[in-house]
């Protein structure tokens, strides 16, 4: 029997690490395998990235490893293409894929668990594609704060006025966790590496949120959420609700109130849609585009089939609306995760599923060091105490005792020394300068190995 997992998420980790736990006896035995299918061969633990961006952790302990924690899985590294229930398979490439000749893989199964995720959601804003810049993952995350501090060097070397300021104003879209989480902490950042540039001061910075609805962090509540936009104000944050983004294009945000800011640094974070895998599948989905699950976490009207977390549209039991759907956060994948992997348990066992019923606890978010708002479980903090609960909450909730222990020890480490303020860019391109020296040395015939201007080495791979 072959259990596959699609996607190393939050739900993909979790429930192969239950499952794991579970079958242990099958799996010794041979009786079952569980097979996990990701694009990656790591969870990101996604609430540290805004810290992992600000440098107070390091990006290496924002991911789990799969490997070492699925030992008793099948890690497959590729790309679920798609999905045939009918046929129980699913078309998979890899990296090797392309080098070998051979075509994707076509891994067969018994019963299917999909949790790929989501991607973000983006709208046909004239010059997004081209300026930019995402905040999902953990590659994402380093390269903006990589790009944050590059901003301040040419801002700082440049005789330009016009390009300087661009150099300095940061535009931010969405509201959500995701975009005040990271703008908050990369201003406080920015602030803090102000301090060793002799030309650049904290009031030369521009930071600019843009929100279309109007209020930011709805999970906190609206009196929190009020607290927030106060706080980013009083740091002389422009904070613009009820505004939407109309073009970026020529590095020019133009904004539905008329505004105009030349940038340099656009980050959209508008929200996320459910991956593209789902349209590749014959399972039901809502107009959304989330698979349509019933409240075992069992894909409605598909036997031998599951899912959870944002692809999964799943009733809310606790809601006294009806139709009301759980929230595709990372509070819900996790405790779905447990109940999913539960009844896969039971169901091979031929005893009942259990629904899925949890009531949600509550929020926290940080606005940079020693800043924060929390909403939990009715009660209501701000400022030091809710920053302080929003590590603790973060850190009993990371993956593994290694990870929780890395992170506690950088946070003590950062609380007795200074921050790190150096860009590492060049890891992005790690093969730039010596395509440059070895252009010197080219033998006739040989192929130009100047990078482009973007600074992305040639594509010399035939």
């Amino acid at each position: 029997m072959r259990i596959l997992v699609v996607g190393g998420g939050y739900v993909g980790m979790y429930t192969a690490l239950r499952l794991q736990r579970k079958l242990r006896q099958r799996l010794k035995s041979g009786e079952a395998e569980i097979v996990v299918v990701t694009p990656e061969p790591y969870m990101t633990y996604q609430p540290f990235l805004p810290e992992a961006a600000a440098g107070s952790i390091s990006p290496r302990h924002v991911v789990v490893p799969l490997r070492r924690v699925l030992k008793n899985c099948t890690i497959v590294i590729g790309e679920a293409e798609r999905v045939d229930h009918a046929k129980r398979t699913v078309t998979v490439t890899t990296l090797a894929t392309g080098e070998d000749g051979t075509g994707a893989l076509e891994i067969p199964y018994d019963e299917i668990v999909l949790a790929p995720g989501s991607v973000s959601r983006t709208l046909p804003v004239p010059g997004l594609a081209d300026f930019g810049i995402g905040f999902k993952t953990v590659e994402e995350a380093i390269g903006l704060r990589n790009h944050v501090i590059e901003q301040m060097d040419i801002a700082s070397a440049t005789r330009d006025p016009a390009i300087r300021d661009a150099a300095l104003t940061f535009v931010f879209v969405g509201g959500g966790y995701a975009g005040v989480e990271a703008l908050a902490e990369l201003e406080d950042m920015a602030r803090y590496t102000s301090r060793y540039y002799h030309n650049i001061k904290p009031s030369d910075l521009r930071w600019i949120l843009v929100e279309a609805t109007g209020r930011i962090l709805p999970e906190v509540g609206e009196a929190m959420g009020k607290s927030a936009v106060r706080e980013l104000r009083g740091r002389n944050i422009d904070v613009r609700l009820d505004t939407r983004l109309d073009s970026c294009e020529g590095r020019v945000a133009v904004l539905s109130d008329g505004s105009r800011f030349p940038t340099r640094t656009l980050v959209w974070t508008a929200g996320v849609k459910p991956a593209p895998i789902l349209a590749a599948t014959d399972l039901p989905l809502t107009e959304r585009g989330r698979i349509r699950c019933t409240a075992t976490l069992a894909v409605d009207g598909a036997e031998h089939a599951w899912a959870a977390g944002d692809a999964a549209a799943v009733p809310d039991l606790t809601s006294s609306e009806p139709g009301t759907e759980t929230a595709p956060n990372a509070q819900h994948a996790v405790r779905q995760a447990k109940v999913l992997a539960d009844n896969i348990v039971a169901t091979l066992a031929g005893r009942p599923a259990e629904d899925y019923r949890h009531s949600y606890a509550g929020s926290v978010a940080s606005l940079g060091l020693h800043k924060g708002v929390a909403h939990v479980y009715g009660r209501k903090l701000k400022g030091y105490p809710a920053w302080l609960m929003h590590r603790v909450y973060h850190l009993s909730r990371v993956p593994t005792f290694n990870r929780k222990a890395r992170v506690l020890a950088e946070w003590t480490l950062a609380g007795l020394f200074k921050r790190e303020i150096v860009s590492l860019g060049s890891l992005e391109h790690p093969r730039a300068e010596f395509a440059l020296a070895a252009r010197g040395h080219a033998h006739p015939g040989a192929p130009d190995e100047t990078p482009p201007k973007d600074g992305r080495p040639p594509d010399t791979s035939g």
